[in-house]
């Protein structure tokens, strides 16, 4: 790559670029959101929710402020829940020994919890007009098929190589630059469009389109369909599980998942490994100090994460009384569970038994 690049990867970007909420503004909290929630989301699935959240939650202050259980409402169905809890916790981090200024400097920025190189370098660029190269999976792409680099992308070395290069043209241009300032964030915004919108990873890449065509390595020797290399995932453990909708009245039962490990903190309804009968369920409720007075099959269900696949089933359970129960339950309201405490969207399909939307569905109403 040189930085001959720039031009026509800027210019195809200030005609093509997409209009969205973050790039309408040079505030580095709102940039840096919109950052971590990009982090495995679709962007029209992040839309919806940064509106969401930067209208709650107007600034850095805010955010250091906010309840955990409010904080992950405002999450709830964007799934990965870490990169709120690392948000919160990077606001406090901001408050408390930065006098609340969220930092211009690349390597601070990359000391705040949950901020690797590439959320460091878009903010500081973009926000701050550093120049820092924010190198993700689109960019990766786009510089792995322009350079015709046949290794696996993913790997450190990959990454060390693409962020090298991409800084030396951004230092060549930012030095170089005559009348028309180098803009830093522009250009990595152009590359990161470039992959999304251009040289995509699941279709053919619209190489007719691209401002990149002219010098590109993979068009060149028609090799974009095997750069860039990737390894093969691991295959998803598929793991089976019995959801009971218990019920006391009008209340149900929901419990808090443990801080850390999957789903960390949310909240969930009552749910065992395996497959339960009719009579098993009855005597695990025994157990507990329940007495049901009326059960019936619901759904299946299946909800897939990263690395593990459930497969539900599900008892809709009404019980004489919830006084004396010894599993860790509580019952709440419907409309108190669907306002106020968030709810893992794995189990959106029993929810939904009681009226109950999670997460992007009701970002519509």
């Amino acid at each position: 790559m040189t930085s001959d690049i720039v031009k026509p990867l800027t210019e195809w970007y200030e005609r093509n670029r997409r209009d969205l909420p973050w790039r309408r503004t040079a505030d580095p909290y709102r940039i840096w959101v919109s950052e971590i929630m990009l982090q495995q989301t679709r962007v029209e699935a992040a839309v919806g929710y940064y509106e969401r959240f930067t209208d709650e939650l107007p600034n850095i202050r805010a955010l250091a402020e906010c309840g955990d259980d409010r904080l992950l409402k405002l999450w709830e169905g964007l799934g990965y829940y870490s990169r709120a809890r690392n948000l919160k916790r990077a606001a406090e981090m901001i408050v408390e020994e930065m006098d609340g200024t969220f930092p211009d400097d690349p390597e601070t920025i990359r000391t705040l919890p949950g901020v690797g190189n590439y959320t460091a370098g878009a903010v500081a660029s973009i926000a701050f007009g550093k120049v820092c190269p924010a190198v993700d999976g689109n960019v990766l792409r786009v510089w792995a098929r322009y350079t015709g680099y046949e290794g696996n992308v993913l790997s450190a070395r990959a990454k060390k190589l693409a962020e090298q290069e991409i800084f030396r043209v951004m230092v060549e241009s930012a030095e170089g630059s005559g009348e028309r300032a180098f803009s830093p964030g522009d250009f990595n915004q152009a590359l990161i469009e470039t992959g999304a919108l251009i040289c995509s990873p699941n279709t053919e890449p619209r190489c007719s389109e691209c401002p990149l065509s002219a010098d590109c390595a993979a068009l060149r020797d028609s090799s974009w369909d095997r750069i860039p290399l990737r390894e093969k995932k691991t295959a998803r453990r598929a793991e089976k599980r019995t959801v009971l909708l218990v019920l006391d009245g009008n209340r149900a039962a929901v419990r808090r998942r443990p801080d850390t490990g999957l789903l960390g903190g949310l909240y969930e309804f009552p749910n065992v490994s395996g497959s339960m009968s009719f009579e098993e369920t009855v005597a695990y409720l025994r157990r507990g100090g329940y007495d049901s007075l009326h059960i019936e099959k619901l759904r299946s269900a299946r909800h897939i994460f990263s690395h593990v696949e459930w497969d539900m089933s599900g008892y809709l359970v009404r019980i004489a009384s919830s006084e004396g129960g010894r599993y860790d339950w509580f019952f709440a309201e419907p409309e108190m569970l669907g306002k106020n405490i968030p709810i893992a969207s794995a189990f959106s399909a029993y929810a939904a038994y009681l009226g109950i939307i999670i997460g992007k569905g009701r970002l519509k109403t």
